[in-house]
């Protein structure tokens, strides 16, 4: 009896696998369909606990701003603090400002600034990393938790292996960054766990004009498109 009861709860799990599939297609199309048609972009990650008036939420808030008025759209994840300043500092520069929301337990709600046309509710993190790896023509990254992170090396990852297109990747934040980057480098490098070349599209900056000029010069003469 108890061995058909646990062979019965198999097969539940194996139904609602299969079942789910269904919803992640739809998820795909909803986002490939609204963030076909949006131009180029740059995404915007951080922490969702910066808040309003913290001298990195204040700094996203004028990249983004900077970020539009050189004529990309701004993606964030959609919700509080750093994706709140991404948001909004393209929504006061008049440009394209959209948001990929994740339904969660805590922290997360979407912000003001999205346009209301461009705000995307995902269930699914590897969907919505999907969306940004695609649609986006750069990585700037603020200081964050281990979500920002998880952005981070996903991209890495997918450029080093040449699953997509290269794109910038920029760190906002020297004096964040550098202790991770300087482990990379003295820990990981000289282990050969990565190679030289693999750590050349990554920049740490602190302004941001620093952010707008590498994103136009990584693209000066070269088409702008999806990465895959």
């Amino acid at each position: 009896m108890r061995k058909e009861q646990h062979h019965k709860g198999w097969n539940e799990i194996k139904t609602n696998d299969s079942w789910a599939i269904f919803k992640i297609m739809g998820e795909f199309v909803m986002g490939y369909e609204k963030l076909g048609t949006i131009g180029p972009c740059v995404s915007i990650f951080g922490s969702a606990r910066t808040k309003p008036g913290d001298t990195y939420y204040e700094l996203a808030v004028d990249i983004a701003h900077s970020i539009s008025e050189a004529g990309y759209g701004v993606i964030t994840g959609g919700g509080p603090g750093i994706m709140e300043a991404g948001n909004k500092g393209a929504n006061l520069a008049g440009g394209t400002s959209v948001g990929l929301n994740i339904d969660l337990p805590f922290e997360q709600h979407d912000n003001p600034f999205i346009d209301p046309d461009k705000s995307l509710d995902f269930d699914y993190f590897f969907v919505r990393k999907v969306m940004f790896v695609k649609y986006s023509q750069g990585f700037v990254v603020m200081p964050g938790g281990f979500g920002t992170l998880d952005e981070l090396f996903e991209a890495i990852t997918l450029i080093q292996t040449n699953k997509i297109e290269k794109f910038p990747i920029i760190l906002v934040g020297t004096d964040f960054w550098s202790g991770l980057m300087d482990w990379v480098k003295n820990t990981m490098l000289v282990a050969k766990n990565v190679s030289p070349h693999d750590l050349d599209l990554i920049h740490i900056v602190d302004t941001k004009e620093d952010v707008v000029e590498i994103i136009d010069s990584f693209y000066k003469g070269r088409s702008l498109s999806p990465n895959f």
